[in-house]
């Protein structure tokens, strides 16, 4: 059996990397860019840490960037870009921004709405990479810098583009941008990323490359995640976060997420609730759904966590693991039930009917969750009760 493993973007790492984006540039030949960052960058001056070295070049900025960015924002970032005069997108910022920049790059210079490109709906796929792209991330979660997707928020869910034209040319990963990242944002944030490589692991398309470089995100995450979030100056604690989310995207990217994104993207969609929080409230959860059909990785999971098992079992092994992951989670305050964000019992339905439709990332997991599986899982999440999904 064949297996091909994606491992691009062209990437430059290291502290202030991105102070040398001018000398990255240069052999692009290049003279007009398009800049799609986040607000906070440019109205705080942190932009300034990149832009500074590109005085030479022809600048153009859009800023407009929301969190779970919608279809109409994306459809308004491809018209903005095809009335520009670019030759080079370059994405700063979150997942949002990350996102929005790779579709201005790649469909400015196609035919056709965004919609027609979204994968549950769409009737098109992008024929080429269009604009040059790079993408430096300034969150350590998203792995959007190494991804070929790109998300969007719909009425009642979220979907994708998802095509290898997507990938950036280029990645930057400058752990020194993610210093200022706020507490509640480095956790879910962290926690997404630490999602991309369970899933990953745990995913039915895992293969050795992929797992090691899954393996090694979780070893890495677990060591930085509460130091980052404590103390956002902790040098170390960010190079190893940087890391762990660049490393947890190629992983998924390679491997496959699986259900507990197919279930937060309908938070995303109806609630507005944050992709990493959507993602950090599930995890625990849907592990313990699954668990029986993945003990030996989860133990091999707990492993890289550096828990205790010696003496226990495989079950054993993994239910600790599960346990580990949700003490985690309460470290850096993530929520452990719906309630907070106000979501009512009697809309467990619809985010049930919505999730099943995402069988694009379902296939994945290695149990077979039905559409009553999955509002069980809501459901346990609704009471915050861990316990209604043992047997």
């Amino acid at each position: 059996m064949i297996k091909q493993t994606t491992l691009i973007p062209k990437t430059y790492h290291g502290w202030e990397v991105a102070k040398s984006l001018n000398t990255i540039i240069e052999p692009m030949n290049v003279r007009n860019i398009l800049i799609v960052a986040d607000p906070f960058l440019v109205s705080s001056g942190l932009i300034t840490q990149i832009t500074d070295s590109l005085k030479s070049y022809q600048l153009s900025f859009f800023t407009e960037i929301e969190p779970e960015p919608s279809l109409a924002l994306g459809e308004r970032i491809v018209n903005y870009t095809r009335n520009q005069n670019s030759d080079l997108v370059i994405g700063i910022g979150g997942g949002s921004a990350l996102d929005l920049a790779k579709i201005a790059a790649t469909l400015a210079t196609h035919e056709g709405e965004v919609s027609r490109y979204l994968n549950l709906t769409g009737d098109l796929k992008p024929t080429h990479k269009g604009l040059p792209k790079i993408m430096i991330p300034t969150t350590s979660g998203t792995g959007s810098e190494v991804t070929n997707l790109a998300v969007l928020s719909l009425a009642h869910s979220k979907d994708v583009i998802a095509s290898d034209h997507l990938l950036a040319d280029i990645a930057l990963l400058d752990p020194s941008l993610t210093v200022t990242v706020p507490p509640r944002v480095t956790a879910a944030t962290g926690v997404d990323a630490l999602t991309h490589a369970i899933e990953a692991y745990l995913s039915i398309n895992a293969d050795p490359i992929t797992d090691q470089l899954a393996l090694n995100a979780i070893e890495l995450i677990n060591q930085s995640l509460f130091n980052a979030y404590k103390n956002g100056e902790d040098q170390q604690a960010r190079i190893q976060m940087s890391y762990g989310s660049y490393l947890a995207g190629i992983a998924f990217f390679n491997a496959g997420a699986g259900a507990v994104h197919a279930l937060a993207y309908p938070l995303g969609g109806q609630f507005h609730i944050s992709h990493g929080e959507s993602n950090a409230l599930l995890l625990p959860y849907v592990l313990t759904e699954i668990e029986t059909s993945a003990q030996k990785r989860l133990a091999k999971i707990g492993e890289k966590m550096n828990l205790p098992l010696t003496g226990k079992s495989v079950s054993e092994a993994a239910r600790v693991t599960i346990l580990a992951i949700q003490s985690l989670l309460k470290s850096i305050n993530i929520p452990s039930s719906l309630q907070f964000y106000e979501i009512k019992q009697q809309h467990l339905t619809n985010l049930a009917t919505d999730a099943i439709k995402q069988q694009r990332l379902l296939v994945r997991t290695p149990k077979n969750l039905t559409e009553n599986d999955i509002f069980r899982i809501y459901n346990a999440a609704w009471h915050g009760e861990i316990e209604l999904l043992q047997n």
